[in-house]
């Protein structure tokens, strides 16, 4: 099943009078299970894309869909609510709401989705012994290493057990040791789960983790490689 197509996408920024064509009519399908890498050098248009597939941003032109659903003409709070339902987010940054703990930060999301105390803390204590971190729940951010951070993000970004996980740069800010620990999460994740991870990255190190390779320059895929990793 196709968790998220893009059709003849197109996406350009105008400041002033100076038009910058981000992506230039790229057709992209992404199917469930897939570990896929989105590369190519700064300004190439991977960051675009993925923010087209997070429904961060809208095209220019083209289509949209996210689990078979058009959403390329959704208004923002409807695009809101299937993010919420359908996709994970995993930052560069990682993007924790520095004054929660740990384990709050795992919540926040479940307890935007409304979903019972006694669901969410299931799934927070599950989710939190799937990045081996059990023992940090009652850590905030500023008492966690980056790559403690990392895997909290990455428990955040699965707990409303969405179809797709999108992550820019996951490893951008990590040393090697964390930034492979972070992928061999995610990865065995992605095997245990089936969850769908689609990845923006200029690294090598997540680029020989995918089992599918895309590559973009100047706005348009240039290349589209499986390698049967998995």
């Amino acid at each position: 099943m196709e968790v998220t197509k893009i059709t003849s996408a197109t996406r350009v920024f105008k400041i002033g009078e100076i038009e910058t064509k981000a992506l230039r009519g790229v057709d992209l399908s992404i199917t469930d299970g897939e570990f896929t890498a989105l590369v190519g050098p700064s300004g190439s248009g991977k960051t675009t894309l993925l923010q087209l597939i997070g429904l961060l941003d809208q095209p220019t032109s083209g289509s949209v869909f996210i689990n078979g659903q058009d959403a390329t003409n959704l208004n923002r709070n409807q695009r809101a609510d299937l993010r919420k339902s359908a996709i994970g987010f995993v930052f560069q940054f990682f993007a924790l709401i520095p004054t929660l703990t740990a384990y709050e930060n795992v919540e926040m999301p479940l307890l935007l989705n409304n979903t019972k105390p006694a669901d969410r803390k299931k799934r927070v204590n599950e989710m939190l012994e799937a990045v081996g971190l059990s023992d940090r729940g009652h850590h905030r951010p500023d008492q966690l290493s980056g790559g403690q951070q990392q895997r909290v993000a990455v428990a955040r970004a699965l707990a409303t057990n969405p179809k797709l996980i999108l992550a820019d740069e996951p490893t951008a800010n990590l040393d090697s040791e964390n930034g492979k620990q972070v992928m061999d999460i995610m990865q065995r994740l992605n095997k245990e789960t089936g969850v769908t991870f689609v990845f923006a990255t200029h690294d090598p190190r997540v680029i020989s983790y995918a089992n599918r390779v895309v590559t973009l320059e100047d706005g348009l895929i240039t290349k589209d490689s499986k390698n049967g990793k998995h």
